[in-house]
């Protein structure tokens, strides 16, 4: 007969102050199989640990039950005790009455019965447990990173520094992303290419990264310490091998009509082109839409001027496959599509134009050289109103719920400038509230009211609309309660952003999770804010959240060191909840095999004696170093022959029946 000891823990108030927990202890001694029933204030400290090891040693425990708090914050904790006590630690089964029952119910009666229920579908499930044993798998030492840009570089240059191979995917033909196109940054106003491109060079010249620039992940399979990865190499239409990045192709292309995506559309490029002056790699890309050889077959004027022949209209799409041990992610942001805030007027009036267009039209490398102008008529603007939080905080129907964190403050940052630059031009501000959480950014708000002399008017902008030559803004003064009309020559909205479109298709070839803004899910909001629940899938940068540079940094190197500490090991320990086949049940179907999608399941034939005879019969197996124990085979079985260990279905019913006591 089997020996349960069942441990209560208070969690200081947050179960304590809704449940009995005495209640739950007395219930529980009621219970077949358990000879010890104890609570404990802190059963995740080290005193409560070894109340639990000296249980298990005095008592000659075979299975332990933990009621606290969620497995996924401590079960770890409690099988390590187990163990240190001698104990299987897949005998340890921990009951969730904390998020599950003290967090959600107010009445403490009620509270405390569904404790108990808890409790005792646990120990249903501990009866029938048996000991297993995790396996192991080899960590291949290299990393890819997903996203060129300051988050993926800086990601790469930290676990590049620590001796590990990586290969940085970036879908455009040159890495740096969004921050390659800001002009200056907050606080500190420094310039953002100055800061940025030593890093992109950095990068370009690590012998330990490799840059696949233009390119997209494919495929993806496997497992933590060893996923394989089909990435594809777009065309670029010129060999990188033989081109020298002189810049005559582009120079003497004649079709130069294609909106300029680097410079959000405010100028032309040619077909052929470079997206910036600091770009890695510094090759161009043929824009097969726009090149009149490539829709005539006509022109090949830049093959003409090529001097080492590094034009090739007949490139294809190339695929590479590799192995990595762990995956940072990386994905970025985008502004939102502004189409639909028509009463903002961006669809229809040019010198209404996005906080990203702003910085490129007063950056020196822009399409007006740092010259700031009218889109419509390229007059001088003399009064310019900036629209706070377009988008987000679900001020309107169509906003995002959250805030973008970063507007406040680039609002600031271009309305000082704009004032050190043109001191005679009127700037106004129209804003929800002001939020700048970091260091001196509160201080580099007042500057720009106290200093530069900006207008900050608590309000919301209700229409812009374009007349007699100028902007006519309706608005409101929440401080004064009064309705404005301002005439103004430029509005720039201070546009939310989002995550980039590709994240979704990313999220689900990891099998990664992502929240209802298509943001990444972090393993835990605390104590894994850069680990996806995925193991060996890490978050860097805006993939999951709304944040700054800083912060991005800070993030990017904090991913790092979580795939470095990975990548130092040389093996790891095998997932031991493994499925397990039972072979004369099963009919050869390959439902489980087309549903795992670790592609832990293959078939092969065995001969099973029969009266008469022996026949062949197809059946499944399982490579429990590849198996996650995800459970999807289990469900699609459909006759019943796939099992998974630790969570049988013996196990689970047992448990369901526990409830229905």
């Amino acid at each position: 007969m089997k020996k349960i000891g069942v441990f209560v823990c208070w969690c200081g108030s947050n179960i304590a102050a809704t449940v009995d927990v005495k209640a739950v202890v007395e219930a529980v001694k009621k219970e077949p199989n358990v000879v010890l029933a104890e609570d404990y204030q802190y059963m995740c400290s080290e005193v409560g640990q070894n109340k639990m090891i000296s249980a298990i040693k005095d008592y000659n425990l075979d299975g332990v039950v933990i009621c606290s708090c969620s497995p996924r914050m401590h079960e770890t904790t409690f099988r390590r005790a187990a163990e240190k006590a001698g104990l299987n630690p897949f005998m340890v089964e921990v009951a969730n009455i904390r998020e599950q029952c003290s967090w959600i119910h107010k009445e403490m009666e009620e509270a405390t019965e569904k404790a108990i229920i808890l409790a005792r579908t646990a120990i249903a499930k501990v009866l029938l447990n048996a000991p297993l044993q995790s396996g192991e798998s080899k960590v291949t030492k290299r990393a890819l990173v997903i996203g060129g840009g300051i988050a993926g570089i800086q990601s790469a240059l930290d676990i590049a520094e620590a001796g590990f191979e990586v290969d940085l995917v970036e879908k455009k033909p040159s890495i740096g992303g969004k921050m390659s196109q800001l002009d200056k940054t907050f606080p500190t106003l420094d310039c953002s290419a100055c800061i940025l491109t030593p890093k992109m060079v950095d990068v370009a010249t690590n012998k330990n990264i490799n840059i696949f620039a233009y390119s997209e992940i494919e495929e993806v399979s496997g497992f933590v310490g060893n996923f394989k990865v089909k990435i594809r190499k777009k065309a670029r239409y010129i060999d990188e091998t033989k081109c020298t990045g002189c810049g005559a192709c582009v120079e003497k292309c004649p079709s130069k009509k294609t909106p300029n995506e680097f410079n959000e559309g405010l100028n032309n490029r040619t077909a052929i082109y470079i997206p910036f002056a600091q770009a890695i790699p510094y090759k161009p890309t043929i824009d097969a839409s726009a090149c009149i050889k490539m829709k005539t077959g006509k022109c090949g004027i830049c093959e003409k001027f090529c001097g080492v022949g590094a034009i090739d209209y007949n490139q294809k799409d190339s695929f590479v496959e590799r192995e990595y041990g762990a995956i940072v992610v990386a994905t970025g942001y985008n502004i939102i599509n502004l189409d639909r805030f028509n009463e903002l007027g961006y669809s229809d009036c040019k010198d209404v134009i996005t906080s990203l267009e702003f910085e490129r039209l007063t950056n020196a490398a822009g399409p007006t050289k740092g010259h700031l102008i009218c889109p419509s008529d390229g007059r001088e603007p003399q009064k310019i109103v900036f629209v706070q939080c377009v988008g987000s905080r679900g001020t309107r129907s169509c906003d995002k719920q959250y805030c973008s964190k970063i507007c406040c403050m680039y609002t600031a940052k271009h309305a000082m400038l704009l004032r050190e630059k043109h001191p005679e031009t009127e700037v106004y501000v129209f804003y929800i509230d002001v939020r700048t959480p970091g260091k001196n950014y509160d201080e580099f708000y007042r500057r720009a009211v106290e200093q530069y002399g900006v207008h900050y008017i608590k309000g919301q902008v209700g229409k812009v609309i374009e007349k007699d030559g100028h902007l006519e803004v309706q608005a409101s003064d929440l401080l004064s309660n009064e309705q404005l009309h301002l005439d103004a020559d430029l509005v720039v909205l201070a546009a939310a952003i989002e995550p980039d479109p590709t994240a979704r298709k990313i999220a689900t070839m990891l099998t990664a999770s992502m929240d209802t803004n298509d943001f990444f899910t972090e393993a835990h909001a605390k104590l894994k804010p850069v680990e996806s629940p995925t193991a060996g899938i890490f978050l860097s940068g805006m993939c999951q959240g709304p944040k700054d540079i800083p912060e991005t940094v800070s993030q990017a190197g904090a991913a790092a060191v979580k795939v470095i500490g990975l990548l130092s090991k040389d093996t790891l320990k095998c997932n031991a909840c493994v499925a397990s086949p039972n072979e004369n049940m099963c009919n050869g179907c390959s439902l489980c095999a087309t549903v795992c999608p670790y592609g832990a399941i293959t078939y092969v034939e065995k001969d099973f004696r029969i009266p008469g005879g022996v026949v062949k019969r197809r059946v499944s197996q399982v490579n429990e170093a590849i198996c996650q124990g995800c459970g999807a085979c289990t469900v699609a079985c459909m006759s019943g022959a796939m099992d998974l260990k630790g969570f049988t279905n013996k196990e689970i019913m047992a448990e369901v029946e526990s409830v229905c006591k």
